[in-house]
């Protein structure tokens, strides 16, 4: 039987969380033909290893390196044989038997690029980075520095879509992305430039200019810890702002230099402030 789904996770020292994940994949996930791949990216905690007898029928892969999340991701879906992928983080979980419906919404999508879905953290507040746009200097220094905003602007966070809609969108998380997997290998997969942050923005942006549409669906949610695996740190700064670099350098430095300029020095701002907040 066809593998319509295969699962893409890449875990890093969250062992609880990941079992959570896995669980509530087979309780919600039963009614299609799926399979599970993980990835463990060298993680100090070894614990994950005892995941590997509870849950036999997946297939686990250890890293001898941390090669960061675009690479693991990579490495992975060589092995998935499903139709659609779902790169899917540890820290997450499935909160319904919803995914046969995502699943025949993007059958009815012949340009599907990929798709995302309402995203709330363990008290239940939604996670506005469920839909994004793609980052230009008016929203990127909205972001950056908060209550930069002209109320014209289009936000970061496309607050121009409900939060329970269904719509096309921009940019939906890396944490829940559905994505054909002869589109994903199409348009060259994760770019391995990004360890971590970004990798998801610039797939987004790619499969939109490739003549892709990317969809935000709403109607169902799933539970994200969002940052338990993260340490907000020096080395995470430098991650994070340079994945924003790396960004605009491969998106506007030579198609648009005057936004470059004015991207690269607030970057180049906000990382400094950051730097000196944990101080």
């Amino acid at each position: 039987m066809m593998v319509k789904l295969s699962f893409i996770i890449v875990n890093y020292n969250v062992t609880q969380f990941l079992r959570n994940c896995l669980h509530s994949i087979q309780k919600y996930a039963a009614e299609i033909n799926y399979e599970i791949i993980v990835v463990d990216n060298n993680s100090p905690d070894s614990s994950w290893k005892n995941l590997i007898s509870e849950f036999p029928d997946m297939r686990f892969i250890a890293s001898e390196t941390n090669e960061g999340f675009s690479k693991a991701n990579n490495k992975a879906i060589k092995f998935a044989k499903g139709e659609y992928l779902l790169i899917l983080n540890p820290d997450t979980e499935l909160e319904g038997f919803y995914l046969k419906e995502i699943l025949n919404f993007a059958d009815s999508k012949p340009k599907l690029g990929c798709l995302g879905v309402r995203m709330h953290d363990a008290s239940g507040k939604f996670l506005p980075e469920s839909k994004r746009s793609v980052p230009d200097m008016l929203n990127s220094f909205e972001k950056l520095f908060a209550g930069f905003k002209k109320n014209n602007s289009k936000s970061y966070y496309h607050n121009d879509i409900s939060e329970y809609d269904i719509s096309e969108t921009e940019v939906i998380t890396g944490a829940f992305m559905l994505i054909k997997r002869a589109t994903y290998h199409f348009v060259g997969g994760l770019d391995e430039k990004y360890f971590m942050y970004g990798e998801d923005i610039d797939i987004c942006y790619t499969l939109l200019n490739n003549g892709f549409n990317n969809y935000y669906y709403g109607k169902v949610s799933i539970l994200h810890h969002k940052g338990e695996s993260t340490v907000k740190n020096k080395t995470y700064l430098k991650r994070f702002y340079g994945a924003m670099q790396i960004f605009i350098d491969k998106y506007y430095k030579n198609q648009k230099p005057v936004q470059y300029s004015f991207l690269k020095a607030g970057l180049k701002l906000r990382y400094q402030i950051e730097k000196i907040k944990l101080k």
